[in-house]
């Protein structure tokens, strides 16, 4: 049956993809943005989708009425935004998120799926980890999502039903393009460098996990009887798609010709590692199937580097790389040191 469905963070990496999907499956939906990013697009947008523009710190219960799903995907993100203040994460990723979550049970919206991470489990001792092992965030942002889950799992009742996703490491191909996740890095750089460059020995495992079977994953949540997924985290992803770092390194320099891998194994580099479990997930929903393998996604996103002549320049920009841009907004003033426009545009609707 179709809902309607606020999607919060519509104008990010995932968000430009997720609305669109949800779209075509008959659902109504509508956007909730402060824009940061609204500008920062690579490739055309899918579709497009009415939206309110304001701060998720601004929501009002207002803002909620009339829905029957929230998807909260607004975040700072990534860990390096984390380092810069932790404040700014603490207050969006966590407070926010919360505080949307009580609005939208005050509201009376039944059905609440929040965008996680695995990057929770962190540095696992655990040959691989599920949904029961031990959390142990590393960062700031980690810490965000731990905590965001915590508090609103304790609002769920008959009335209000959250689910918490715990994405892999996200890639592909999205209009609000990244270049700060692995696998869009490495071939971003090799298409532009004709290098692919592993900064660590390699060995740390990532599940990483397309951004489209991502937008899938949250619509079959939404679309799961309550009773399957009432209250409970799910990883987002599936167990051929774990890898080591060296392995996506290798695809990379596979797929994209006459380029060079190099291993710089230095000491410094991020060696958090967390193979991941998703047999929860492949169990409640038998029938979904990941559609996009690593060596798939390397292929598109190649193809799609190489159809719009994607250079260095372009690969670099800060307007892919989210710490880059937020910088750029804050020293030309555009953002005031609460990360708020500084000509505040909250609660103008654009289409």
């Amino acid at each position: 049956m179709p809902k309607r469905v606020l999607v919060t963070g519509h104008n990010g990496y995932i968000g430009s993809i997720l609305a669109p999907i949800f779209q075509a499956a008959g659902h109504e939906v509508v956007g909730l943005d402060t824009g940061y990013y609204q500008n920062c697009t690579l490739v055309p947008d899918l579709g497009s989708v009415p939206w309110i523009r304001k701060d998720i710190r601004d929501v009002a219960s207002t803002d909620l009425r009339g829905f029957d799903a929230v998807v909260h995907l607004a975040a700072l993100s990534n860990d390096p935004i984390g380092n810069l203040r932790q404040d700014w994460t603490e207050e969006i990723n966590l407070q926010a998120a919360v505080r949307l979550a009580e609005l939208a049970k005050l509201a009376g919206v039944p059905r609440f799926l929040f965008s996680s991470s695995c990057i929770m489990y962190g540095m696992s001792e655990a040959g691989v980890v599920d949904e029961t092992s031990p959390l142990a965030p590393m960062t700031t942002y980690a810490r965000s999502k731990v905590a965001a889950e915590r508090a609103i799992s304790a609002l769920a009742d008959d009335a209000f039903s959250p689910t918490f996703l715990r994405n892999g490491t996200v890639y592909g191909l999205s209009p609000r393009m990244r270049f700060d996740t692995v696998l869009n890095d490495l071939v971003g750089a090799a298409v532009t460098t004709g290098q692919v460059v592993v900064y660590s020995d390699g060995k740390p495992w990532r599940p990483v996990v397309h951004v489209r079977d991502v937008a899938r994953a949250f619509l079959a949540v939404m679309d799961a009887p309550r009773s399957n997924v009432h209250n409970q985290a799910f990883n987002i992803g599936a167990g051929h798609l774990n890898h080591q770092i060296i392995d996506l390194a290798e695809i990379v320099a596979r797929t994209v010709p006459n380029c060079q891998l190099r291993v710089l194994a230095q000491p410094g580099a991020d060696q958090r590692t967390y193979k991941t479990d998703f047999g929860k997930f492949a169990r409640t929903f038998p029938d979904f199937r990941f559609e996009w393998t690593a060596w798939e996604g390397a292929r598109e996103l190649y193809e799609a580097f190489t159809r719009i002549g994607l250079s260095e320049t372009d690969f670099v920009d800060r307007r892919f790389t989210r710490l880059k841009w937020l910088c750029h907004l804050l020293e030309n003033e555009l953002l005031d040191s609460t990360l708020r426009w500084s000509r505040s545009e909250a609660g103008v609707v654009s289409r």
